[in-house]
């Protein structure tokens, strides 16, 4: 895959498609090819989709050790902008990578065409508690040793043995010490923005879900059934639906805000 120097650091990303640009931010534990592998194809037939792997994740090199910030993620994604010379753009966000997409938009919404944020909230619990209790290192390799072989697999390729150990308790310390962004931080959020909830996520409950979507200047909410975390993955279908409907109906907006001319063209 290739890789561009950003914020120091060698960000490892796919590509794929052709249109106006994407980026699209995986979460916590993931990597941008594995937790978009069923939205990319569908995303690709009307967006430049750029899938970048977090700092500490997957082929992009950083020691956990050092930390793992919010704020240093955001920053990360507005560098990686920067060297692919994209001055406004469409975000995608899941999980962390939706509290990253709130950060960016939060510090540089006039970038942003449009802001998809899936299986995040704007508080700390939760996710704190929940996080607390399923990063647990020697708890994945005493009952879940599948997980564990799915992230030596995923990460310590690139990032040395045992990376993932050093990776999830960073991911944790993270949640704990974020800024929390404030009601007029939130308010100020101008680019369009879809708010998607499991109605089972034991990270992101639904009322702090559609607190999100009303906070927002321009926030709409979609709602899964029996669908918990990985909404990627559970209910695609109705997502990539609910994906298209969103930006066609957006669409004239976000165009404005990159200063294009109208077009028509979003995923069928």
């Amino acid at each position: 895959m290739p890789t561009i120097q950003a914020a120091g650091l060698d960000v490892e990303y796919v590509v794929d498609g052709a249109g106006p640009p994407l980026i699209a931010l995986h979460g916590a534990t993931g990597s941008g090819r594995d937790h978009f592998s069923t939205q990319r194809p569908f995303l690709a037939e009307a967006f430049r989709v750029y899938l970048p792997d977090a700092r500490g994740h997957g082929g992009t090199r950083w020691d956990a050790a050092h930390g793992l910030a919010t704020s240093d993620l955001a920053d990360d994604v507005l560098a990686f902008a920067d060297a692919l010379g994209l001055e406004t753009f469409h975000v995608l966000g899941y999980s962390m990578g939706a509290m990253t997409a709130l950060h960016v938009a939060a510090r540089a919404g006039d970038r942003l065409r449009t802001l998809v944020l899936v299986s995040i909230t704007a508080e700390r619990e939760p996710r704190l508690a929940v996080g607390r209790k399923l990063m647990d290192p020697a708890r994945i390799e005493r009952d879940d040793p599948v997980w564990a072989g799915q992230l030596a697999a995923r990460h310590d390729p690139a990032q040395g043995p045992g990376a993932w150990r050093r990776l999830l308790p960073a991911i944790v310390a993270d949640i704990s010490d974020q800024p929390l962004l404030s009601p007029a931080q939130l308010r100020g959020i101008e680019s369009p923005t879809l708010v998607v909830a499991g109605d089972r996520d034991p990270f992101a409950p639904v009322a702090q879900a559609a607190g999100l979507a009303r906070q927002v200047r321009d926030g709409r909410l979609l709602v899964l059934p029996d669908v918990g975390h990985d909404v990627l993955a559970d209910r695609p279908a109705t997502f990539h639906a609910a994906l298209a409907d969103f930006y066609r109906t957006t669409e004239p907006v976000a165009r404005a805000r990159a200063g294009d001319p109208p077009s028509t063209e979003v995923p069928a």
